[in-house]
């Protein structure tokens, strides 16, 4: 599996000052160590007036208004435009830059689906997820039973979302940290030659950047 392990994961829990719907399996124990260190830094950067809580609260909330167009024009551009999509699976922040498409500070890798491999996206110990390019995480994304089960069985919940893997295609699982996200770049689907860029991002679904269904045109 693809990705760090023993990493530190920094995420939005708590109450103050991270306006999330509450999440039970992780917010109802104790504060980790790491949990209660953001939460301490937070409050001290606010103390001394780096930036105050309303602007704090509004990045949050500016983040929680994205959703995944801006994802779906990245890839749809990666589709028709080959240097573009060299660029893009280099470095996804420079790539969504030359687009006015502002993808955050925290490094996004893009992970390239093809008829050898399939991709598919999880955060192991929460939710870290390329948010200002494809939106809020969905709820599933953030249980228990999606975190755990797809790196063990990944072909098994692929095909509960009704995403059928080849046995002679390789499924690869990347583990998103506070410190890099992943997004997949999903393939295109066929018969869309003559469509252009607008229309091909239309087609792009969170799921299918997340990697948990493909692309069709039916």
């Amino acid at each position: 599996m693809t990705g760090e392990h023993g990493h530190d994961h920094s995420h939005d829990h708590g109450d103050w000052p991270y306006p999330h719907p509450k999440q039970p399996d992780l917010e109802d124990g104790p504060l980790t160590h790491h949990m209660a260190m953001t939460e301490a830094l937070a409050e001290l950067l606010i103390d001394k007036q780096i930036f105050s809580a309303d602007e704090f609260r509004r990045q949050l909330e500016l983040m929680d208004s994205k959703s995944p167009a801006e994802g779906a024009r990245m890839v749809a551009r990666a589709w028709i435009n080959p240097d573009f999509k060299i660029r893009m699976l280099e470095n996804v922040n420079a790539a969504a830059n030359e687009m006015g498409i502002d993808a955050g500070g925290i490094p996004i890798r893009a992970v390239e689906n093809t008829p050898d491999v399939h991709n598919v996206i999880v955060c192991t110990l929460c939710s870290c997820y390329p948010r200002m390019l494809i939106g809020l995480p969905p709820d599933w994304y953030k249980s228990r039973a999606y975190r755990s089960r797809v790196v063990r069985d990944p072909r098994a919940v692929l095909a509960e979302f009704g995403t059928a893997i080849p046995d002679d295609v390789e499924v690869r699982v990347h583990d998103s940290t506070a410190d890099l996200r992943y997004m997949v770049l999903p393939q295109r689907p066929e018969g869309t030659e003559a469509m252009d860029e607008e229309a091909l991002s239309a087609l792009v679904t969170r799921d299918s950047m997340i990697g948990v269904t493909d692309l069709k045109t039916d």
